[in-house]
């Protein structure tokens, strides 16, 4: 039997962390451009458009993550798609982070005082103008911080796509414990890992909040 020593745990795991950071940033990268676009299509005043983007914003807050997962990667093949690991866990992670940064925006959005949009609106400004030069600069500073405290939780979100067989930190983790038969060993570096890359999130994003309210 293979004797691994902690430094060849580590490095395993380390290698499996590269994935975990790049399925977050795809995630919040891609969830953010589509989570915008929502925003400015419920914000666009159409009720029929309003009414599908609640819709889709409920949907994926009121279904679980792990769910989201089963069905982009097992659903789309009973239509004769053939995804990939990787492409299922992507467009799952994308559709849930942007229902939730749609409805963090939105919040934001609502934050700005009613009046900019009158006053705006009294200089015969369009609505991309009203939104690009006063609403969104506005709001843009209210939201920083709960869209920097999110991308926590995109990251944890990640673990969530070793139940369909994608290789991240979890799944790495899972299999150096099934081969080193050292569990407790093993899920504490993935734990430390995940330490690791949210803390520092975490902190930066309380201080955020902390600079708002002290220059209030």
């Amino acid at each position: 039997m293979v004797d691994f020593t902690l430094w060849d745990i580590l490095r395993n795991l380390l290698l499996a962390a590269r994935w975990t950071i790049a399925l977050s940033l795809v995630a919040f990268l891609g969830g953010g451009l589509v989570g915008l676009a929502l925003l400015v299509l419920r914000q666009w005043g159409r009720a029929g458009l309003g009414r599908f983007v609640a819709l889709y914003v409920q949907v994926f807050q009121g279904t679980p993550l792990l769910m989201q997962l089963f069905l982009a990667y097992f659903g789309l093949a009973l239509f004769g798609l053939d995804v990939s690991r990787w492409t299922a866990a992507s467009v799952a992670l994308i559709l849930y982070a942007s229902a939730y940064l749609t409805e963090i925006w939105r919040g934001c959005v609502d934050a700005v005082p009613r009046g900019q949009w009158e006053a705006s609106g009294s200089l015969a400004l369009s609505f991309p103008q009203q939104l690009r030069h006063v609403i969104v600069p506005q709001a843009l500073r209210v939201a920083i911080a709960p869209t920097v405290g999110f991308l926590v939780q995109v990251i944890k979100g990640t673990a969530l796509a070793s139940v369909i067989g994608f290789v991240e930190l979890t799944k790495a983790g899972g299999m150096m414990a099934n081969v080193t038969f050292k569990p407790f060993l093993v899920y504490g570096c993935v734990a430390a890992l995940y330490f690791v890359m949210c803390y520092p999130i975490s902190a930066y994003s309380q201080r955020i909040e902390r600079k708002l309210h002290a220059s209030r």
